[in-house]
C-alpha cells in the first residue's frame, strides 16, 4: 500500500510482480445466499446494503480469505488435473494439506493452475499451428507457454500465456518465433534460423495467432512486446533443432 500522489488520505494497492494467480474457477459474491465476509452480513446472515459494501479495501480475516481461495483454487487441484482425462493416465499427485498461503506460493501448484487456465482459454488448440491434438489416453498435447518467463518477472495470469504444441513452444522460448505488434497478431519467424519449409508446415496458413473466443484471454500487448524485445532473435541455439 502506498500513498496516492496528490490525494491526501488516499492510498493505492500495488501487486507484487508474479504474485497474481488467476482462480481456477470464478467465485460468486455470495455463498449459498450469504456473503463470504462476515462483516458484510446483517444479523440474519443476509447481505448488508451500503456501508462496508462500498469499501474498495476491507480487512479480511484469514479464515474467510482461505475459504474464498479454496473455492477458487481447490486444495487438490494437482490431483484433479492428474486424473482429469481418466484414472491411471498420470502419476498420482499428493494433494496439498498446508496453509493456504504456502499453497499459493508453491511453484508446482501455480504451474498446474496456469496450465489449466491457458489450455482451456485456447480450447486445447495450439495458437500457432491451429491444431488440437490428443494422445491415446485423450490427454491434450498442447502446452501452456509463459510469454514472459516467471524468472523474468512474468506472471501466472492467462494473458501471459500461449497454448503451443511442443515444437512451437521450444521455438518460442528460443526466440525463433514471436508475435508482431499489429491488430492481426501476425506470427513472426526468424527466417535466418528457421527454414521456410519448416515454418510453412508448422504455422497456421493465415500466419496469425488462433486466439481464444473470449478477448479477455488474449495475450497482453506488454507481454508480447517484452518477448519481441528480449527473446526474439536473441537466443543462441545449442544442440540440434527439432526438425534436424
Amino acid at each position: 500500500m502506498i500513498p496516492k500522489p496528490g490525494a491526501e488520505g488516499r492510498f493505492l494497492a500495488i501487486m507484487e510482480p508474479r504474485s497474481y494467480l488467476e482462480f481456477d474457477r470464478d467465485v460468486p459474491r455470495l455463498n449459498a445466499g450469504r456473503p463470504w465476509e462476515a462483516a458484510l452480513m446483517d444479523a440474519t446472515g443476509l447481505p448488508k446494503s451500503g456501508g462496508a459494501q462500498q469499501l474498495a479495501v476491507r480487512r479480511l480475516p484469514e479464515a474467510e480469505f482461505a475459504a474464498i481461495v479454496r473455492a477458487g483454487l481447490p486444495d487438490d487441484l494437482e490431483r484433479q488435473e492428474a486424473n482429469r482425462y481418466g484414472p491411471g493416465v498420470a502419476e498420482p499427485v499428493v494433494p496439498f494439506e498446508r496453509p493456504v498461503i504456502e499453497r499459493l506460493v508453491s511453484r508446482p501448484y501455480r504451474d498446474v493452475a496456469f496450465r489449466r487456465k491457458v489450455r482451456e482459454a485456447y480450447d486445447y488448440r495450439c495458437a500457432m499451428s491451429g491444431l488440437r491434438l490428443r494422445n491415446g489416453g485423450g490427454r491434450p498435447e498442447v502446452n501452456a507457454a509463459h510469454i514472459r518467463p516467471v524468472e523474468r518477472q512474468g506472471s501466472d495470469f492467462v494473458r501471459n500465456g500461449l497454448a503451443l504444441s511442443g515444437t512451437l513452444h521450444w521455438m518460442f522460448d528460443r526466440g525463433l518465433i514471436s508475435v508482431a505488434d499489429d491488430r492481426e497478431h501476425t506470427i513472426l519467424v526468424s527466417r535466418n534460423k528457421v527454414p521456410r519449409e519448416v515454418a510453412d508446415r508448422l504455422i497456421v496458413p493465415s500466419g496469425r495467432l488462433v486466439l481464444p473466443e473470449d478477448q479477455r484471454n488474449w495475450p497482453h500487448p506488454d507481454n508480447l512486446r517484452w518477448h519481441r524485445e528480449n527473446v526474439f532473435g536473441q537466443v543462441s541455439l545449442e544442440g540440434p533443432s527439432p526438425w534436424e
